[in-house]
């Protein structure tokens, strides 16, 4: 079984496992105690910090573990908007944020406050020039993550951190997928972190938040982790993730050269080998084990049984793998396809021959659910007619997409299909689907149910 999907979660790092057994009988005890075992406790725990905070670039007293990498976002949105309430109730966040940022925003917004929301490309990266033109003097706080754990782009932290400060607003930098390959630069403010995503254990998470930024904790006031996460730690559990960070960056030059080869060729390749795929995130500024691409007239969710049957793990971004039934906001913020979303993230130790064995494999696993959901192979031709319209509701990510380009071909050059769909990622797909075929999107218009989308065949 080839695992593809440690932007996810990671396997325990052998350092990680090594380091957790050896501190379980030295790190149970009271840290806040002064008798022996106690003070070895308190050893054990400032090691930790001082190596963490070292993989950072931060003051150890800057450093807190807390629960969980959405605990440490919670925690330093919360209360770096408390410390600063005096400034204004006014947040920035990017629209492709992870989710935790963003509950925090709606959150604040729940409860009285102001978020503005910065666009990005089709690339995934926001403007430094759009960032900074969404903060104003009642901006209390800014968000940005250092790179996007759906689709891999890395944001401009340094340029937007740059102007943050400039305009006296604080920074929180969600660093989750990027701190394992090397510290954030710039000058940020705060950063929130999560173990699991490195290969340390999960229920550990890091906040930073450097030494002048206000800060205000939330909820009752507690002695441990300088107030901000309030709770007995967990010694093994934490020295183990910072003794993995520490390990996973010493190996992270070597480490993704090689996976960016790999990766690089799967981008390369991919569309050569299955038809009508969208490569997305940035070709160049990425991570270098993820990539991700979306494919037509596929069902995501059958396409990850079918390739978790050949024997590999992968997640995505599609509608149709979700509960809610609504593309990833990440895909929809760029603009770019959404149906058959495929992420593939690439562990340490990753071989060639996985790779190669995943192309293989990946253009019979499309080619089957296109035929299983009676996708065209071609454009077909029948008899023209000027316009047509195509009843899609009730059906779900992709059969709207699927039965449009099965009807393009029937309308002449010039005349126009008009898809009426309920479906949430309709709205992200038809589009997208345009763009790769070449076909003009007039636009959306309102229906008596959904929404109908208007489509002119231009070749």
């Amino acid at each position: 079984m080839s695992y593809f999907d440690v932007a996810s979660s990671a396997p325990l790092h052998p350092v990680a496992r090594q380091a957790l057994q050896a501190s379980l009988d030295e790190g149970w005890a009271d840290p806040a105690r002064l008798y022996r075992e106690g003070r070895r406790a308190r050893l054990l725990l400032d090691a930790a910090r001082e190596a963490a905070a070292e993989a950072v670039g931060c003051r150890p007293d800057e450093l807190s573990f807390t629960s969980s990498g959405t605990v440490a976002a919670h925690s330093g949105v919360a209360g770096a908007l408390a410390g600063r309430r005096r400034v204004g109730r006014h947040l920035v966040v990017s629209g492709v944020e992870h989710s935790s940022v963003l509950h925090s925003a709606a959150s604040h917004e729940a409860a009285g406050g102001t978020v503005t929301e910065v666009g990005v490309d089709r690339a995934g990266a926001v403007s430094p020039d759009a960032y900074t033109a969404a903060l104003r003097p009642d901006t209390a706080l800014a968000c940005l993550q250092s790179a996007n754990h759906e689709v891999g782009t890395e944001q401009p932290v340094a340029e937007v951190a740059s102007a943050c400060r400039a305009a006296g607003v604080p920074l929180l930098v969600d660093a989750a997928q990027s701190l394992p390959w090397g510290r954030v630069g710039g000058e940020w403010s705060l950063l929130a972190a999560s173990a699991h995503k490195w290969g340390g254990p999960a229920g550990v998470g890091l906040l930073v938040v450097r030494k002048g930024v206000r800060f205000a904790a939330r909820g009752p006031a507690d002695e441990r982790e300088s107030g901000r996460a309030p709770g007995f730690e967990n010694i093994p559990a934490v020295v183990a993730a910072a003794a993995s960070l520490r390990a996973v960056q010493a190996e992270a030059a070597e480490e993704g050269a090689r996976l960016r080869e790999l990766t690089e060729r799967i981008r390369a390749r991919v569309p050569g080998l299955v038809p009508d795929v969208e490569v997305v995130g940035d070709p160049e500024r990425r991570l270098p084990h993820l990539v991700t691409f979306s494919c037509l007239y596929v069902d995501g969710e059958t396409v990850l049984h079918e390739l978790d049957r050949a024997g590999f793990s992968v997640s995505s971004g599609s509608s149709c793998t979700s509960s809610t039934l609504t593309p990833s906001h990440v895909l929809k913020a760029m603009g770019v396809l959404s149906e058959g979303n495929v992420r593939v993230s690439l562990p340490r130790g990753t071989q060639e021959a996985e790779v190669e064995r995943f192309l293989e494999v990946l253009p019979g696993v499309v080619a089957s659910v296109r035929e299983q959901l009676g996708a065209p192979v071609a454009p077909v031709k029948g008899a023209e007619s000027a316009s047509l319209v195509v009843d899609a509701l009730g059906k779900r990510c992709p059969l709207p997409v699927i039965e449009l380009a099965k009807v393009i071909g029937d309308v002449p050059v010039g005349g126009t299909v008009t898809v009426l769909a309920d479906d949430e990622a309709a709205r992200l797909d038809i589009p997208a689907w345009c763009e790769m075929r070449g076909q003009e999107y007039v636009g959306e218009e309102p229906a008596d149910h959904g929404a109908a989308y208007v489509v002119r065949r231009s070749s």
